[in-house]
């Protein structure tokens, strides 16, 4: 490789070194992955001053072309994956024409928008909303900062808001995970976060779950087996399977993790206010490198784009300077208006029906499901985890009847021991034993030809 890149380079200055690496890596002659020749070989290969070299290095790694991981060395970046051949891409529910047949959507994952609240007072009471004197001014307006501190389950070193929880995850990703590194993630997990682990080249590593959230003793198995830098969790309402730690869970994931002090551990608590669960984090015990997401996109709407995040100061400051360089900051106008809903009584108590009513529903659509004896989970939040015979085959039953539901291999970092759908609960309002009728046909039909498979192992758990 290092008479390939000498061979390349026809300019020895930094600009003329970096680009024929580039054009290198875009024909593929160097592949993702490859692990590149140190600075000092490169720099004595070709006559010239390591210093070179590294500015070199330097405007690669600043363009995406190139990850530094350390003491292990150089390595050509991972390309981004088209988006067909995302795992989030897959979860789009595809009923086909079904002429005048009434299709019911349940592979969305979004909430219901008759349980949101209206931003229209919000709005009239922040007025002409002169929010911003300085393009260098707080990335958080000082009233929510105080508000979010006070609904933190830990005291965080530091505070940001980003756009949206897969924003903050991205940008956490950034700051913690290099190429090449392990990390460890809840098996199953939401699928939009592992495409971003894959598009950074992280190695990743599933842990199994059950009715608490991530099993500790298979979280200790696994972080002395791959060394992560990482451990990402779900502590409320996880999708797609519902599941909550408790704070004795959270505790136990936090004695093991106590023993692997290099590990940053990193929550996305998606659900937020319409969680069931209280708020819980391992951060009440590792303060100092537990990084807390919190949504408001699930119980305030998905468009206001909004997500903190709370933790350690190096991982906060650091997204927020490296937004500096993009966006800036979030919508200050938008952070006012959920000032406005946080601290409104009556949109408390909406949030409050929200609440329970998305309880309410996916109660009666788990009773029903046992009362036809499919095994399913949805303990919170508004996705429900259903067992199932064959994914393809439930799909397309499904798809005759005009219900779409996402597939859940996506969401598999490993296999499971059954196939499974996720069914958004929260959007089912009524007509449960009519639904529950339909996904029991799903959840039981076969591949025509084949032996039946029981749809009885149905969690990530066991």
């Amino acid at each position: 490789m290092l008479a390939l890149i000498a061979g390349a380079v026809d300019d020895r200055s930094a600009r003329g070194i970096a680009a024929a690496v580039s054009r290198l890596v875009t024909a593929g002659t160097l592949p993702a992955g490859s692990r590149l020749p140190t600075v000092r070989d490169v720099a004595r290969e070709l006559g010239i001053s390591p210093t070179t070299v590294s500015e070199a290095w330097r405007s690669l790694a600043r363009a995406g072309a190139i990850q530094t991981r350390g003491r292990s060395g150089t390595f050509v970046a991972t390309p981004s994956l088209p988006r067909q051949r995302l795992r989030y891409a897959q979860l789009g529910g595809r009923v086909g024409e079904l002429g005048a047949g009434l299709v019911r959507d349940y592979s969305t994952g979004v909430p219901d928008y008759d349980l949101l609240p209206s931003l229209t007072d919000a709005l009239r009471r922040i007025g002409d909303a002169r929010l911003t004197t300085s393009y260098l001014d707080g990335a958080v307006l000082p009233s929510l900062e105080a508000v979010l501190r006070d609904r933190w389950p830990f005291p965080p070193a530091q505070l940001t808001v980003v756009d949206g929880a897969m924003d903050a995850l991205d940008r956490i990703t950034g700051t913690v995970v290099r190429f090449g590194d392990h990390v460890l993630v809840e098996n199953p997990a939401f699928p939009p976060m592992l495409d971003l682990l894959e598009a950074v080249g992280a190695t990743v590593v599933g842990v199994a779950i059950d009715e608490h959230g991530m099993r500790p003793e298979d979280l200790a198995t696994a972080l002395k087996s791959y060394e992560p830098v990482a451990v990402y969790l779900q502590p409320r309402a996880h999708n797609p399977t519902g599941a909550s730690m408790t704070q004795a869970r959270a505790d136990k994931l936090a004695r093991v993790l106590a023993k692997h002090p290099a590990v940053t551990v990193i929550e996305d608590d998606h659900a937020g206010g319409i969680a069931t669960a209280p708020p819980v984090s391992l951060g009440r015990r590792l303060p100092d490198r537990t990084v807390h997401v919190l949504s408001f996109s699930k119980s305030h709407g998905p468009d206001l784009r909004l997500a903190a995040i709370g933790g350690p100061a190096d991982v906060v400051t650091a997204v927020t300077d490296r937004r500096l360089l993009g966006p800036g900051w979030s919508s200050r106008l938008l952070q006012a208006v959920l000032v406005e809903l946080l601290t409104d009584p009556s949109t408390v108590d909406q949030i409050a029906h929200a609440r329970d009513e998305y309880a309410r529903r996916r109660t009666a659509l788990l009773d029903a499901l046992d009362a036809r004896g499919v095994t399913a989970t949805a303990a919170d939040g508004i996705n429900l985890w259903m067992a199932v015979a064959n994914q393809q085959v439930a799909m397309l039953t499904l798809a005759a009847h005009g219900i779409a539901v996402a597939p859940g291999a996506p969401f598999e970092v490993s296999h499971l021991d059954s196939d499974h759908v996720r069914v958004t609960a929260g959007l089912v309002r009524d007509g449960y034993d009519e639904l529950a009728d339909v996904l029991a046909e799903a959840a039981g039909a076969t591949v025509r030809g084949s032996g039946p498979r029981t749809a009885n192992h149905p969690r990530g758990w066991r």
